[in-house]
């Protein structure tokens, strides 16, 4: 996770209850980052539904077998993917879950293969965890020893335990 203040390679884009999105200058890229101090296992907000699409996409979450939501409120479409994560989103519950204890500052970043089976953009991933998984295609092939250590879904745990 990126402890990352403003400074002059970012800029703020958006401050919300908890959270703001920084936009780095250079690379253009978006992160969701903590205004406040969150407690593990605290629920940081609800969301919802904003679009419904058959087929997945870069900004979809996975609810059902041909089911992908984007995520309401918009801002939360920030939060980028970490093979450590420190969030979690309950699409059972609507809610986002805090994982650990989260500083102000810190990245907001949940585990993408935790609410997609087969994701839309597979992509290489430089988290720079100890444990970092690297070929970030989903929840589906992953081993399951490994799959295991992370906190799925309801709909992605159901699918992974039917396809044993």
């Amino acid at each position: 996770m990126i402890n990352a203040a403003p400074s002059s390679a970012t800029s703020v884009v958006s401050t919300h209850s908890f959270a703001e999105v920084i936009e780095n200058s250079i690379t253009g890229q978006k992160s969701l980052h903590a205004l406040i101090p969150l407690q593990k296992g605290q629920t940081i907000c609800n969301f919802f539904a904003g679009e419904i699409f058959e087929t997945p996409n870069y900004l979809t979450v996975q609810v059902g077998v041909d089911k992908h939501i984007t995520l309401q409120p918009e801002f939360l479409q920030y939060s980028n993917h970490s093979c450590n994560p420190n969030i979690f989103f309950d699409t059972t519950l609507m809610q986002v879950i805090a994982l650990k204890d989260i500083e102000p500052n810190e990245e907001l970043c949940f585990f993408y293969p935790s609410t997609e089976l087969n994701m839309a953009q597979p992509f290489l991933c430089y988290c720079g965890s100890k444990d970092c998984l690297q070929n970030i295609k989903g929840a589906k092939y992953i081993p399951s020893e490994i799959i295991g250590k992370y906190k799925l879904t309801d709909f992605i745990k159901e699918q992974l335990k039917n396809s044993l």
